[in-house]
């Protein structure tokens, strides 16, 4: 007869722990480039939350993709590895990590009511600085800046009054300090 085992195994049924983190990616412009690096998420089952792409630099002709994306320090370690591995791109920075950093959006936000709607509406803009840029007698559109929580705080507010609709652009990150991506 065998004794029994003292042996305890641990088993760990647990994901990684999977965070927001902003990539910014620097990148030839050229055509197809956005494309390719879509592609990478979307060939391995990563989602964008958020993607803004803008021209850097015209006489070297640079542009910079920031990337919103939710994963694993692995997952990400991964996805910048793959990236690098691009002939189009330069550097690639998970500004998450790489140390403190500004992060901001921009939002449109179309309001429609009357009455005390509107002035709810109105004072509430006025609490999150959101800039009236367009009025009528039945809507507003607000622009407002911010970080993506603030944002979604505002259009969380505006909903019960009447929001009709929004367009956001996606953050603009940088680091922070005296050093570039470039």
């Amino acid at each position: 007869m065998s004794e029994p085992l003292d042996i305890v195994y641990d088993i760990i049924d647990e994901k990684p722990e999977e965070q927001r983190h902003i990539l910014a990616v620097l990148v030839d412009n050229e055509f197809g480039v956005l494309n390719r690096v879509v592609g990478l998420f979307s060939a391995r089952g990563y989602n964008i939350e958020a993607l803004t792409v803008a021209e850097v630099d015209e006489k070297k002709h640079l542009s910079r993709i920031t990337v919103i994306t939710t994963g694993s320090q692995q997952t990400i370690i991964q996805i910048m590895n793959l990236l690098l591995r691009m002939v189009p791109v330069h550097k690639v920075v998970d500004l998450s990590t790489s140390g403190p950093h500004v992060e901001r959006e921009l939002a449109l936000v179309k309001v429609s009511g009357k009455g005390d709607d509107r002035v709810e509406a109105l004072r509430i803009a006025e609490i999150f600085r959101a800039k009236s840029v367009d009025a009528t007698v039945e809507s507003f559109i607000f622009e407002i800046t911010g970080t993506s929580a603030k944002i979604d705080a505002f259009i969380d507010l505006m909903r019960p009054l009447g929001l009709v609709e929004l367009a956001r652009t996606g953050a603009a990150a940088m680091g922070r300090g005296k050093k570039g991506l470039g």
